[in-house]
């Protein structure tokens, strides 16, 4: 017979802090986020702490009374990690090592963590590993310190090599290695870019679990892998979809999230190539999530710095299935209305409202509204394919004389 496999989640605290620029309720939906990723990297998150500051505390981040505090909660609790909200510094990460005396992890080496379990092709193990070593590199600590020297004996008396320098060379050497080894992957995703020919590239993108490649799997009829989870596709992922009788490339790419860590923008450049050279984007938005607004505006900031902002997009308001609004009692003079409040009929009349003929709102996993979909993707696909090659002009109907 078959044994049940049982899945141990790790115990673990989350930790934050409020801020002048990071307010109490910003600092709880970073915390829900970090929560949904310490899920997905195998965590079960017991207790978060928060702590109102200035600035960060240099030596340990939060306060030494709040570290006290997560020190005895630790120790009662049988805890294994402590997951910080921001980056700590090397000097910060050991000193909380030494006074907690278990691991402590930030949001850069949780997101790494994560990567590194759903790397799937070599392609994209080398590029998480390349970010980690760069990562792990200034926080190198002497982990075996019972050796002075790496040598000893006749001729060897000199001040020598220790351990640690050793260990930073190693380090140096490799992450050398692995980008002579992204130049080489470079190179050849360059090349199967260009033998793709004339067809128009349509890249997915946005915020991490937004349902793109759901939306991949409806459109071109493919079986890319989907999960209710954070980074669930990291390798880029590229098929052939034809609307009507016009064909194009459709590319699912990994999804972007606030606070991405530098050392991933600059490992997976080449799948961010994708997005760089497609001909039009599609933008996915998860329009059930609160925040929403604020995924936007984190995905409009990375394609600037990927210099791919000014990219003809269309906004793709996905899981209109799940979307839900708080009401208020016709009663109720006491209630202020905020965007929480607001309907998809509200939405649709914002901001939403000044480029209409470039928003979608569907469903994905229900295939609602695919068919507004379908029609405006092959309209603006083959509005670029015209002008790239007017002699086509004849070829590709409007969309109502297909259907």
């Amino acid at each position: 017979m078959i044994e049940k496999k049982t899945i141990a989640y790790e115990r673990t605290i989350l930790i934050g802090v409020i801020t002048k620029e990071q307010d109490e309720t910003k600092s709880e939906e970073y915390l829900d986020e970090l929560e949904f990723l310490t899920y997905t990297a195998g965590g079960e998150v017991i207790k978060r702490f928060t702590q109102k500051m200035e600035v960060p505390n240099p030596k340990t981040f939060i306060g030494t009374g709040k570290i006290e505090e997560v020190q005895q909660f630790v120790n009662a609790n049988d805890i294994g990690s402590v997951i910080f909200d921001d980056e700590l510094s090397p000097g910060q990460q050991r000193n909380i090592e030494r006074l907690l005396k278990c691991k402590i992890i930030d949001r850069t080496g949780l997101i790494l963590d994560i990567f590194a379990q759903r790397a799937q092709t070599s392609y994209a193990r080398t590029q998480v590993e390349l970010a980690q070593y760069q990562y792990l590199l200034p926080r190198l600590t002497g982990l075996w310190t019972h050796l002075e020297r790496q040598r000893g004996g006749i001729g060897m008396r000199g001040p020598g090599e220790t351990e640690i320098e050793t260990d930073r060379r190693i380090v140096r050497d490799k992450i050398v290695l692995l980008k002579n080894k992204m130049k080489t992957i470079d190179k050849q995703m360059a090349v199967q870019r260009g033998n793709r020919g004339a067809l128009i590239r349509v890249a997915l993108v946005g915020y991490t679990n937004v349902g793109k490649s759901t939306l991949m799997n409806v459109v071109s009829k493919s079986d890319v892998f989907a999960e209710n989870k954070l980074f669930a596709t990291l390798d880029t992922t590229v098929r052939k979809v034809v609307i009507g009788n016009l064909p194009f490339l459709l590319s699912d790419t990994v999804g972007f999230i606030r606070k991405l860590p530098t050392q991933l923008v600059d490992s997976f450049k080449s799948t961010l190539d994708e997005v760089r050279e497609a001909d039009l984007l599609l933008h996915v938005v998860d329009i059930s999530h609160p925040n929403f607004e604020d995924h936007i505006e984190s995905v409009n900031q990375i394609l600037g710095e990927i210099k791919s902002a000014d990219k003809p997009t269309i906004m793709v308001f996905n899981k209109i299935d799940a979307f839900t609004h708080e009401t208020i009692d016709s009663d109720d003079l006491v209630t202020e209305r905020t965007n929480a409040h607001n309907t998809l009929d509200d939405w649709k009349r914002t901001w939403m409202n000044s480029s209409a003929e470039d928003v979608l709102f569907i469903s994905a996993i229900n295939k609602e509204n695919l068919n507004d979909f379908k029609r405006k993707v092959y309209n603006v696909v083959r509005e670029i394919h015209i002008t790239r090659f007017p002699y086509n002009n004849f070829l590709y109907p409007d969309y109502e004389e297909i259907e």
